[in-house]
């Protein structure tokens, strides 16, 4: 009896997270709202990013969308691989005055 309280203990601590971690878990979307309106600035932010990206000729950017609010970069549309969606996200951030980037980016299927 001694050896199968600590055997049973271990059993539930290796289980429990994963009751719990499925309980947690939902199916809900997470919806993104892009900003529809940018001022000069923002304006500048997205050109910016924009010519970033396209200048990169590791992976074909050309179809990302750029929308700036407030320093807030939103990355949107279509790339052809993970790390074409990586590369961009990488090199938003490494533009001036981007100080976050929302990334809603899909990759081909």
């Amino acid at each position: 009896m001694k050896r199968a309280a600590p055997l049973m203990l271990a059993v539930a601590l290796l289980i429990l997270p994963f009751m719990f971690g499925c309980q947690m878990m939902s199916s809900d979307s997470i919806i993104v709202e892009t900003p529809t309106v940018e001022t000069p600035q923002d304006e500048m932010l997205s050109k910016s990013v924009r010519d970033r990206l396209l200048a990169d000729k590791k992976v074909d950017l050309a179809n990302v969308k750029i929308v700036s609010s407030s320093g807030t970069v939103y990355l949107s549309g279509t790339v052809k691989s993970l790390d074409a969606r990586q590369q961009a996200i990488k090199l938003a951030w490494e533009v001036r005055g981007v100080q976050g980037v929302v990334n809603t980016l899909e990759v081909e299927k």
